[in-house]
């Protein structure tokens, strides 16, 4: 870290990272890390020193995000990825992986892709994770488990498994 740099600017690459991750578009994963930091900078004294930062900055997001998804539900005539767009190697193999496993993690519900985005390409602890999303620990393992679970039926076509509400 630069002498004149914020603590914050450390972090910025792997907020857009996660947030090309989540929306599947540049200029969307641009947008939201923008309204993040704004967010961030603009409540930084609600921020406790000694805590992660990096785990505040994630939780931000993902409300932020979440806020985001509420809206366009409001107003649809904004459409949607259909799959991320991530950038790969140049070899064509390793393309189509990484375009495959991108289409399945679109089809995944966004509790389960945030969860395996946070704990798989962030790389935070389950405790991180938790406190990101504002759940019990159980919750990100068994959202993790399903989830993981989930996009390997997607990966594999395997038809997917639906549970039944019990009462």
């Amino acid at each position: 870290m630069r002498d004149n740099e914020h603590p914050i600017e450390a972090h910025i690459p792997r907020l857009r990272r996660y947030a090309r991750a989540l929306t599947g578009e540049a200029a969307r994963a641009d947008d939201l890390v923008q309204d993040t930091l704004e967010r961030a900078w603009s409540k930084l004294s609600l921020w406790r020193r000694g805590s992660d930062l990096r785990a505040w900055l994630f939780s931000i997001m993902h409300n932020v995000y979440l806020n985001q998804l509420d809206a366009h539900a409001r107003r649809p005539e904004e459409a949607l990825p259909e799959a991320f767009d991530i950038p790969v190697a140049p070899a064509q193999e390793h393309a189509l992986e990484i375009r495959d496993l991108s289409t399945a993690l679109a089809q995944l519900p966004l509790e389960y892709r945030a969860v395996l985005l946070l704990v798989g390409l962030e790389e935070l602890r389950y405790e991180e994770v938790a406190k990101v999303l504002g759940v019990p620990l159980g919750t990100v393992m068994s959202r993790l488990a399903r989830g993981r679970e989930r996009l390997r039926q997607v990966l594999s076509g395997t038809p997917q498994t639906t549970l039944r509400r019990v009462k």
